[in-house]
């Protein structure tokens, strides 16, 4: 009699290093499309929101919009992935970025844009957990920091073009080719993906989707961003429209925590955080989120509006940060593979991060570009040297029957520290921003009444004395906002110095083969019964 199907861990398919490559060539492909262009885009956004009339505060959002479907949506998509087909999930984030981009380049709103970004967010979202997760299903840890440092040469090279990419195309195509840009390219990843990319589905017998759970999830991490995007100009940071967010955010999240831990298949599996290695590494994630996110969203603006550079040109000074984070993922990768060490390449990477960002701390608008470009660089080797590690250390933790899970589960925290992080920076800049106006414009002897420091970024047809007030009042700025991101760093710091660091194992699954065959022949034993 044949056994039904079943839940029980089966041994998986061991695959050669040509395989493996074969694999990531569709599904870098499809990362690299996604990533070149939300790099493009980041680089032409101040001309956007100048061109649809846009403000600081509404600046903040466009970018929060993507960062919070993306940061939503990654553990949905974590999960799906350990019960459905990986590349079908894929193929479907591909398809599903193509659309937001095309909907944002029609944009003629700001309101409209914002919807096209989250649908863009959600698309990411997709391919983050999808990529991680296809690497954990046939790459042991061992191993996987090989080819971890490959996936982080190609983010970086998305990366590095992308800025320069982006203010090219604005200034001699117009911005809205920033989006439509990566339609032929999607097009190229799908094709590979069909070609490349062959994994086996695995048949379960009961697979329940926890709704619930992700709509709980939702409306838990979607509270504090709102939240902060809000306090200090709608209403006061201390004020009953703050309390009340703080108690609907308690609320849902401890429905979250009831709702996870009940669930047969959790969308967030909290029975990782169990395991102290994994709890560390969430919480330094958060950090390391506000860390990455910052300073990409924010270094962008500063060449731009803090020194009146052109696009092309703000994407082009980047680059050190972007070249140092290339050169870090890919060193580190192979240091953590041939040696099986991670811990010392994590205490340096944190080290680094926060020295980093306490340079970037101490800019205005007297501050030479080399000494930007030295602590961009250093942040750089930071966050290259623990992006991909802190993923590596908690699937190190788990089966492969749940890497999608915890793979996505770094990647929600990650996500969600900064998302909020940016929303957090974002208010703070606001603000600063204002009052730096507000003092210049004073010092002129012009007493001009700000709109509650959410200013307009299209300054081109003001006077120049103006321009320059404005100029020294964002460049002025950006210091304090980077200097809380160093303060974010701290936190990632004491956490890898107080993780334990243990072997990574030479299987993908976590249990041994015999271990796993007994699991099937009793489960197989049990339903003839």
């Amino acid at each position: 009699m044949t056994a039904p199907a079943t839940n029980a861990p089966i041994e998986p398919k061991e695959y050669s290093h040509g395989e493996i490559l074969g694999v990531m060539t569709g599904l870098l492909a499809a990362l690299f499309t996604a990533l070149i262009s939300s790099t493009i885009v980041s680089t032409a956004l101040p001309t956007i929101m100048a061109s649809l009339h846009g403000t600081q505060r509404q600046y903040t959002w466009v970018i929060t919009a993507s960062l919070l479907t993306m940061t939503i949506s990654t553990p949905i998509w974590g999960k799906l992935s350990d019960l459905f087909n990986k590349k079908v999930l894929t193929q479907v984030a591909i398809l599903m970025f193509v659309a937001g981009s095309v909907l944002a380049g029609f944009s003629h709103e700001v309101w409209l844009l914002m919807p096209a970004r989250a649908i863009q967010g959600v698309a990411m979202g997709g391919l983050i957990a999808s990529t991680q997760s296809v690497m954990g299903s046939i790459v042991n840890p061992r191993d996987r920091g090989r080819y971890s440092g490959y996936m982080g040469a190609v983010m970086a090279v998305a990366t590095v073009s992308g800025p320069l990419l982006g203010g090219l195309i604005t200034d001699h195509l117009g911005w809205r080719w920033t989006f439509f840009v990566c339609v032929p390219l999607a097009v190229i990843a799908l094709g590979l993906l069909q070609w490349k990319l062959h994994l086996p589905t695995v048949k379960r017998a009961h697979v329940k989707i926890d709704y619930l759970g992700a709509v709980l999830l939702s409306i838990a991490a979607a509270l504090p961003m709102m939240w902060v995007t809000f306090a200090g100009n709608s209403y006061d940071w201390i004020s009953w429209e703050s309390a009340a967010f703080g108690v609907a955010f308690l609320i849902a999240a401890s429905l979250t925590v009831v709702v996870e831990l009940r669930a047969a298949e959790p969308m967030l599996p909290l029975r990782l955080l169990r395991n102290r290695t994994t709890v560390l590494m969430i919480v330094g994630s958060i950090a390391v989120g506000v860390a990455m996110f910052g300073p990409a969203v924010f270094l962008t603006q500063y060449f731009q509006l803090g020194d009146g550079h052109t696009p092309t040109r703000a994407g082009l000074m980047t680059i050190p940060m972007i070249l140092s984070q290339m050169i870090s993922a890919t060193t580190c990768g192979q240091i953590v593979s041939r040696t099986g060490r991670w811990k010392p390449v994590m205490v340096f990477g944190g080290a680094a991060m926060l020295v980093g960002l306490g340079g970037l701390g101490l800019i205005d608008h007297s501050t030479s570009y080399v000494h930007v470009a030295i602590f961009m660089a250093i942040a750089g080797v930071g966050i290259g040297a623990l992006t991909q590690n802190i993923v590596l250390v908690v699937q190190n933790t788990v089966d492969v029957s749940q890497v999608g899970a915890a793979s996505a589960s770094v990647a929600f925290f990650r996500s969600l520290g900064g998302a909020v992080g940016v929303s957090v920076l974002g208010a703070v800049l606001t603000s600063l921003v204002g009052n730096n106006i507000r003092d210049g414009l004073q010092a002129l002897g012009v007493h001009a009444a700000m709109p509650s420091g959410d200013t307009q970024l299209d300054i081109s047809a003001l006077p120049a004395p103006i321009r320059t007030v404005i100029h020294h009042a964002y460049s002025d700025a950006f210091g304090p906002v980077f200097m809380i991101s160093a303060a974010t760093a701290i936190v990632t710091f004491v956490c890898i110095l107080l993780v334990k660091e243990v072997p990574l194992r030479r299987t993908i699954a976590k249990e041994p083969a015999a271990e796993v065959d007994v699991d099937v022949d009793a489960a197989a034993v049990a339903a003839t019964r």
